[in-house]
């Protein structure tokens, strides 16, 4: 069986995609899987897959492909893109000009690829952003199934555009299963790595020395992702005085952002290799997991695989959603998870206006171990362990069913089969 998978945009994107393909050559040694992704991420694919360390096993075809990307402002109208001020000529109409020509060399690029292949794909994944759009045009014109994973609460445009004709639509997060029109529709969770597992209180307190945490206090992780968050940073730069009375604090600035954090070193003090100040700034952590797995609160953007990780780590969590997103796609996972009791949200634009909003969050949660407790638990109910695993097996029922029609649920894929 011969697989494309489409994953690109974000790392939150590329990651989980790369979960089910181990998932599916464990299930399937011989099957045969290509990876088609934007221009942007293809390196870091191939550092993932072919040329990594944890990748070099993935013995599979890494192409670029084209795509655009249409810019919008989440609760804008239409008359806002011409009139209000933050919009400039180029930042939004050229952009997105430019994203409408390489959303159609898109789908001309894959259309004459499929055309052109001496052996087409028996089925496509794709797992959202705006890359699999102009791939899930081209399958649909070549009748190859495909399947989409949508990690977020609420579906972005390109999923929507393709979910009519999908053979399958998983979802990252639960959604309401009378809405008609949803029968293709289920539940996977988000893929993760597999190093994403709640640690022993133990091994907690190991991964805190190893970072050079050594206090009583409680630990703080604040992430923005490997680029970072602006608004957090800034945050963080005008109540880190404060917090150090009480927290110690990991700040993982971003690639995109740490040059702009550096002034922030000035805080981290290290004697005779030790880290006197409880600390620490990094552009980006290779180690997340392990990071992560060492804090006793963790602040966050509220992206699903971000969420997807902590909910399998188990921690307790303050999410700054996001707000500017098309679709509000992160305020909808805060929101959801702070209505289940599983997340504090702060609002990022208010957060901007007033940064001690975020310090009495960080406070009042650090003094209160019960409560982060609660949250943790709670976050840890809405983990899918093996999300990998049957997206895997609904990718390969897709394909043994080409040209059969719309799989059944989770159950009724078949667990053992072997794959010719």
């Amino acid at each position: 069986m011969k697989v494309l998978v489409v994953g690109g945009g974000s790392g939150g994107h590329v990651t989980p995609a790369i979960a089910v393909v181990r998932e599916i050559l464990a299930k399937s040694p011989r099957a045969r899987i290509e990876f088609w992704t934007d221009r942007k991420y293809y390196k870091n694919v191939l550092k993932l897959t072919v040329l990594g360390k944890k990748g070099g096993d993935l013995n599979m075809k890494v192409r670029k492909v084209w795509s655009g990307k249409f810019r919008r402002y989440a609760g804008w109208k239409i008359s806002d893109y011409f009139t209000a001020w933050r919009v400039t000529i180029f930042d939004l109409i050229l952009k997105n000009i430019a994203g409408l020509f390489g959303f159609l060399a898109g789908v001309l690029q894959s259309f004459f690829r499929f055309l052109f292949m001496k052996e087409r794909p028996d089925v496509v994944f794709l797992k959202g952003g705006f890359v699999g759009l102009p791939v899930g045009i081209a399958a649909r014109a070549f009748k190859i199934p495909y399947v989409i994973h949508e990690s977020d609460a609420t579906p972005g445009l390109a999923n929507r555009l393709l979910m009519r004709r999908a053979a399958k639509v998983a979802m990252g997060a639960k959604f309401d299963t009378e809405t008609p029109g949803r029968e293709k529709w289920v539940w996977t969770g988000t893929p993760i790595s597999e190093e994403f597992r709640k640690v022993s209180p133990a091994r907690q307190a190991s991964l805190r020395k190893a970072f050079g945490f050594c206090s009583k206090k409680p630990l703080v992780v604040v992430t923005g992702g490997s680029q970072g968050a602006k608004h957090i940073n800034q945050a963080v730069t005008q109540i880190l005085p404060e917090l150090l009375k009480q927290v110690d604090v990991g700040l993982v600035a971003g690639r995109k952002h740490y040059e702009e954090m550096t002034e922030l070193k000035k805080y981290e003090v290290w004697e005779d290799a030790e880290l006197k100040s409880g600390f620490r700034m990094w552009e980006f952590n290779s180690n997340m997991a392990e990071l992560l797995g060492a804090a006793d609160l963790v602040v966050s953007r509220a992206g699903a695989t971000t969420i997807a990780e902590l909910a399998s780590l188990s921690k307790a969590v303050i999410l700054v959603p996001f707000g500017e997103l098309a679709g509000g796609h992160q305020t909808k996972n805060a929101e959801r998870l702070a209505e289940l009791g599983a997340a504090k949200v702060v609002d990022d634009e208010k957060m901007v206006k007033k940064p001690k909003l975020l310090l009495e969050m960080i406070l009042e949660l650090a003094g209160k171990p019960a409560e982060r407790e609660k949250l943790a638990t709670a976050l840890h109910e809405e983990a899918k362990f093996d999300s990998a695993k049957v997206l895997a097996e609904i990718v390969l029922e897709a394909g043994r069913n080409r040209g059969g029609g719309v799989i059944g649920a989770r159950e009724q894929v078949p667990q053992k089969r072997g794959v010719k």
